[in-house]
């Protein structure tokens, strides 16, 4: 069912979350849920996901675990009926997929009985998000093309269980249990009476997709006292099948070199993403505290002042992406293009630089070797500079060394302060919380970064960064957690975010070599 957006009725998106990995939301999933006004999340929806809800959107966890229900499903049902009857879009979002042990059907009865709009959007369920992350296909020519998904936890309201233990242990190839880590005892007993052989494979796979997943591999026999022994516990899903043994061969997920660590990342919320999103590539779990936030200046009168100069300028000096984009955001408010630059030289500082300004159409005509501002100042002085007009727009933190050095050396340097960092609303709580939990690592990519970071800890910060892996994206960046009284474990080779990954894979690499 669905409706026009302007009814006075409201509607439900029963949307499945997938198995953990935000990656693995559908795309009409997202979509339902970048418009929802109301957000009804459990514990098996990844909290990453709530960020593509508006912010305005009403958030409200009803999560149930093993012998705990936050809310009762009794009381679910009844909120999804009044949101939805008070005119909001309401997006239930479920772990796995909806309808399957999710309970999702008996929600979306209840919608259907009071008579209100909804749509079921069908998510990746855990078991096979899980199973294939662990790298075990499920079904396979050579090893079997039946399978079964079965609850390990029946209605407890039930006398008699509905599992036919018989044709389940001999007629299906493999076998998906979810739900059933309390049950595991029982279930492999009951596998092996009815006709199933004890050294039948058998993988338990906890927070499947996920950095913290962990596989265990035994058999019929042997995986309950396995499991006991590691103190493995939900949420897991249990595989049965010969075809577990492809483990070995496929295993693609839990192998990579970041894998199973946990790693804040300090980043502008708006900066952050390349770096979480290579994190994560290579494995590591990527916590977001931004420690700071990049803003306009209090007003434009001085870049406004120095744009107006263009014309007569020799070189403009980009130092970040920052700088670039702040430049033109207020070249093009005063009514100005690319054009006003077609006689001026352009140098960048790095690749990322040149990268985002190519975005406007433009190429850097000089491009240091050493990616920051000793090396912008040694080609610009290779080239000469007496009587050039230099525009160096920058941040109000910025060093002082590129404006005395020119200046020293005859030029005329105009340094306006094109944007602002400051401390980030709410990194304190933030950065307190994920440090406090336990984190591998933390990656500062600038000064800026370390200086607001330890700002937000106030006292605590040698105590809470004290034993931590601290990795910075260059020498600049290290001096400053130094001054801190703080050791930098690592530092990329050149400074970039992909050369600061490589150190980490390297670093963590060597600790388990």
């Amino acid at each position: 069912m669905n409706r026009c957006e302007n009814s006075a009725t409201g509607i439900v998106y029963l949307v499945g979350a997938g198995p953990g990995d935000p990656g693995l939301l559908t795309v009409r999933g997202l979509q339902c849920l970048r418009r929802a006004e109301v957000v009804v999340y459990d514990y098996l929806a990844n909290p990453q996901l709530l960020h593509e809800a508006p912010a305005t959107a009403e958030r409200i966890y009803v999560g149930k675990t093993a012998g705990h229900h936050h809310l009762p499903q009794e009381k679910i049902n009844a909120l999804l009926v009044e949101k939805a009857r008070l005119g909001k879009v309401v997006v239930r979002l479920k772990g796995g997929d909806p309808c399957l042990f999710g309970r999702g059907g008996e929600e979306a009865c209840e919608l259907a009985e009071a008579g209100l709009p909804f749509e079921i959007v069908p998510g990746v369920t855990a078991g096979f998000g899980a199973a294939i992350y662990a790298g075990i296909p499920l079904t396979h020519r050579d090893y079997t093309t039946s399978l079964g998904l079965i609850t390990g936890h029946e209605d407890p309201k039930k006398k008699v269980s509905s599992l036919d233990w018989s044709k389940l242990a001999t007629g299906v190839g493999t076998l998906l249990f979810y739900m059933g880590m309390g049950n595991l005892a029982t279930i492999t007993k009951k596998l092996v009476q009815h006709g199933r052989a004890p050294d039948t494979p058998v993988a338990v796979v906890r927070w499947g997709t996920t950095p913290r997943q962990q596989t265990l591999v035994g058999t019929l026999a042997d995986i309950t006292e396995r499991v006991q022994q590691a103190r493995l516990g939900p949420p897991a899903i249990i595989v049965v099948g010969e075809i577990v043994a492809l483990r070995k061969q496929l295993r693609w997920f839990d192998n990579r070199p970041l894998f199973g660590r946990r790693i804040l990342v300090t980043r502008a919320a708006g900066q952050a993403g390349v770096l979480t999103e290579g994190l994560q590539a290579a494995g590591a779990e990527a916590i977001c505290c931004p420690t700071l936030e990049i803003v306009p200046p209090p007003d434009w009168q001085e870049l406004d002042a120095a744009l107006q100069q263009l014309p007569g300028t020799d070189v403009l000096v980009l130092t970040s992406v920052n700088a670039v984009n702040y430049f033109f955001e207020r070249l093009f408010a005063l009514g100005h293009d690319s054009r006003l630059l077609h006689d001026v030289c352009i140098a960048a500082v790095g690749p990322k630089t040149a990268a985002a300004l190519r975005q406007y159409g433009l190429r850097a005509d000089l491009l240091p070797d050493e990616q920051r501002a000793e090396g912008v100042l040694e080609v610009l002085l290779d080239r000469g500079v007496t009587g050039k007009r230099i525009l160096y727009p920058r941040s109000q933190r910025a060093r002082d060394l590129l404006v005395t050095e020119l200046s020293a050396a005859g030029a005329e340097v105009c340094a306006p302060v094109a944007y602002h960092t400051r401390a980030a609303v709410g990194a304190a709580e933030q950065l307190r919380e994920a440090l406090e939990q336990g984190v591998d690592a933390v990656t500062f990519a600038s000064s800026s970064a370390v200086d607001h970071c330890l700002q937000a800890l106030g006292d605590d910060g040698q105590r809470l960064l004290a034993g931590v892996t601290i990795a910075s994206l260059g020498p600049l960046t290290s001096d400053t957690v130094r001054r801190h009284g703080l050791e930098v474990a690592v530092e990329a080779a050149v400074p970039t975010v992909e050369m600061l990954i490589e150190a980490l894979q390297g670093y963590f690499g060597e600790l388990e070599a």
